[in-house]
């Protein structure tokens, strides 16, 4: 029996755990490049398969009470910077919010990082990878590398006792050699705010 690559991509696919993204050069093995992108395509005109973003595919998962299960962002960002072995930073509303310094949702969502940039849209929301100097990508720690991109998007000149009273805290749980590593990465009025965490009890 001959199979079109439309069969092999989906018998591919349907191998591997619900939930597993696929990118269109996982197919280069069954065909060419574009002919696997359409086959994609037709396989998501289908439903048999979700179209996440533009060039990433998967069979999402099913849950028992909600049905079909949309990949969050998170998870799809996770697959890209695997795929790319790249390393990203989390800027602006979305580090404050992993903080718990805002409730307000991102209308985009801002990534640093040392792979390619470029801007895909997943939930109808922009998600935007900014490439950056190797500087910017230099902290270690994941709380205050998150603290440094928050306090950023806040400003000096907004930046209120609570939140630094609460960024404090953050930052009291975070691995002390790293902490000291970090802080030279930060403009100095950052720098200031995250010494408080070394010198408070």
């Amino acid at each position: 029996m001959d199979y079109t690559i439309e069969d092999k991509v989906f018998k591919k696919m349907r191998q591997n755990k619900r939930g597993k993204f696929f990118f269109a050069k996982d197919f280069a093995a069954l065909g060419n490049y574009k002919a696997c992108g359409k086959a994609l395509e037709r396989l998501a005109n289908d439903e048999k398969i979700m179209r996440v973003s533009r060039g990433i595919y998967t069979i999402p998962k099913n849950n028992p009470l909600f049905g079909t299960l949309t990949p969050s962002i998170e998870d799809v960002v996770q697959a890209i910077i695997k795929r790319d072995n790249a390393k990203i930073i989390p800027t602006g509303l979305l580090a404050e919010n992993l903080l718990g310094l805002s409730t307000q949702v991102p209308m985009k969502i801002v990534y640093l990082t040392d792979g390619s940039p470029r801007k895909l849209m997943i939930e109808k929301v922009p998600v935007i990878f900014k490439k950056t100097a190797p500087r910017n990508l230099a902290s270690k720690g994941k709380i205050s590398t998150l603290v440094i991109q928050a306090l950023k998007s806040i400003r000096k000149e907004r930046v209120t006792d609570y939140e630094v009273e609460k960024i404090i805290t953050h930052l009291k749980r975070e691995n002390p050699k790293y902490l000291t590593h970090d802080i030279k990465y930060a403009p100095q009025w950052i720098q200031e705010i995250m010494r408080k965490a070394q010198t408070s009890e």
